[in-house]
């Protein structure tokens, strides 16, 4: 019998595919209905507001190095599903991995001395991604995985060590041809815009080429300030002095670094951002007087601000963040909640982003109140909040987002977005919130190819979830289809609209 959410089954004789059902309802009627909702939507365009693409990587436009550089070293829901299995017995460890580094992961700048260096054969890379495959069964990135291969990049056959050195091969052939270039997949996928992440002293050289390409209004930047706003950072004043150096403008005082945020924010605003991004491990908005929060600059500058000031200088940053949308316009995204780097050695080792980045308890309801009562109703404002503590869905988004007009609920993200976690958000958050203060989805990924595989996903569950309703007779067939392309296609755009700036020309020009 062939598995919902896997392909057929195949082996090193026979072809690999996907079920054209996976991820719909196992009953018959419901899944009927859902074939009728996702027949409306899987051609729609992909609008990709929220990920971490590297916008060089489409300004160049040069192609993929191999199938383990493309696939494996880079993906951390891959790599630390690998490690998490390196030392039980079993096909993981038996294909030698150890460690990260194993996986290409390379040792950090001034990592101690011990660190195992990065495994360099990309074939043995690709080989133990494929001895581990079983370890993904039932994972969301199994679904992605499957869909890259099978419906990018056309793989005959399923991952296993028997079959790896056949599928690098496949896959090398095909990221050869000129087809399977960034800028040709990117067409291939059908997306309308992608939003990247770069930081506020970022120079934009690699949106600025694709804008002179004529792709200005499709790849757009994303401001990111976090290692701006975060004086409990050891690199935070280096990260103040580039601020300066960026836009122009001294940041050794207080007001100099809010004029330098607002320029960069202005230059972003011009080469055609549409948000901010801000993902802190606490969520505090509460605002500070002009004169605690200039003596907490101050400190921070000397290096002799406790971590509680650092704390509420950053909870102030938050505020002035949200202060700054209200007057340019840029949507706010929140997603707080992730201890960062959990495995302090293996990050001294081999640097941030490599799987040890663990969800914690969020709160939402307290925290956000300064901005909401301060902005929630402001005509320019938007705040999107994303979580991956699912409790606080049903508990206090989905009523913030059901009250608040200048806030909408983000899509999930991270580690929930999978099947059954995107049902349990709808079943969480549409009796109070409705699916219009939603943002639709987004994607939130770096793995380029694995874009239209997260928003098959997505279009799939959404249309499981409607398909139920209608079956309850809750929605009519057609408002059903109408929902299903608001989530889809129509949301994305309403919740990241081109900023119309408040500020008058003098302001601007200021």
């Amino acid at each position: 019998m062939t598995p919902l959410l896997g392909a057929s089954r195949a082996d090193a004789t026979t072809t690999w595919s996907l079920h054209p059902d996976r991820a719909l309802p196992p009953d018959p009627a419901q899944r009927a209905l859902a074939r009728t909702i996702l027949d409306e939507t899987a051609r729609l365009p992909i609008v990709s507001m929220h990920g971490h693409v590297d916008a060089a990587l489409l300004a160049d436009d040069t192609p993929f190095p191999d199938p383990a550089a493309l696939f494996v070293t880079p993906d951390h829901y891959l790599v630390r599903m690998l490690v998490s299995q390196s030392t039980s017995p079993g096909p993981v460890r038996d294909a030698g991995v150890r460690s990260v580094a194993d996986l290409g992961v390379a040792p950090a700048l001034g990592a101690p001395e011990g660190t195992p260096p990065a495994e360099t054969d990309p074939r043995a890379i690709w080989r133990r991604f494929c001895a581990g495959w079983s370890a993904f069964r039932g994972t969301p990135t199994r679904a992605w995985m499957e869909h890259v291969l099978i419906e990018v990049f056309e793989a005959p056959v399923r991952p296993s060590l028997e079959t790896s050195d056949a599928l690098y091969d496949h896959l090398a052939d095909r990221l050869a041809q000129p087809e399977y270039r960034p800028r040709a997949l990117f067409e291939r996928f059908g997306i309308e815009v992608l939003a990247t992440t770069d930081g506020p002293a970022d120079t934009l050289d690699a949106h600025a080429r694709l804008a002179a390409a004529g792709w200005g209004d499709r790849v757009i930047p994303t401001f990111r300030p976090d290692a701006f706003i975060e004086p409990m950072r050891a690199d935070w004043g280096d990260h103040v002095d580039a601020l300066g150096v960026a836009a122009g403008i001294d940041t050794t005082t207080y007001g100099g670094y809010l004029d330098a945020l607002r320029a960069r924010r202005l230059a972003f605003v011009a080469a055609g951002a549409r948000a901010t991004d801000h993902g802190h491990e606490l969520l505090d908005t509460t605002p500070l007087s002009a004169e605690e929060a200039e003596r907490a600059f101050d400190c921070a500058r000397a290096g002799s601000l406790d971590t509680a000031g650092a704390r509420a200088f950053t909870a102030h940053m938050l505020f002035q963040m949200a202060a700054m949308s209200a007057e340019d316009g840029l949507v706010m995204q929140i997603h707080p909640g992730i201890l960062r780097d959990h495995d302090g050695p293996d990050a001294r080792r081999f640097g941030p982003n490599i799987g040890y980045d663990i969800p914690i308890q969020a709160e939402f309801t307290r925290a956000l109140r300064p901005v909401l009562e301060a902005f929630g109703h402001h005509p320019n404002f938007r705040l999107i909040a994303f979580t991956v503590d699912e409790t606080a869905y049903s508990r206090e988004l989905a009523p913030l987002a059901g009250a608040y007009p200048g806030m909408r609920l983000g899509a999930p993200w991270w580690f929930l977005d999978a099947s059954d976690a995107m049902r349990r958000f709808r079943e969480a958050t549409t009796e109070t919130a409705g699916f219009r203060n939603t943002s639709g989805f987004v994607d939130d990924t770096r793995a380029f190819c694995s874009i239209s595989a997260r928003h098959d996903l997505a279009r799939r569950a959404d249309a499981s979830y409607l398909a139920k309703l209608v079956g309850e007779h809750r929605l009519d067939l057609d408002e059903a289809i109408d929902a299903a392309i608001d989530l889809a296609y129509r949301l994305p755009k309403e919740s990241y609209p081109s900023p119309v700036s408040s500020l008058s020309p003098l302001e601007a020009a200021r």
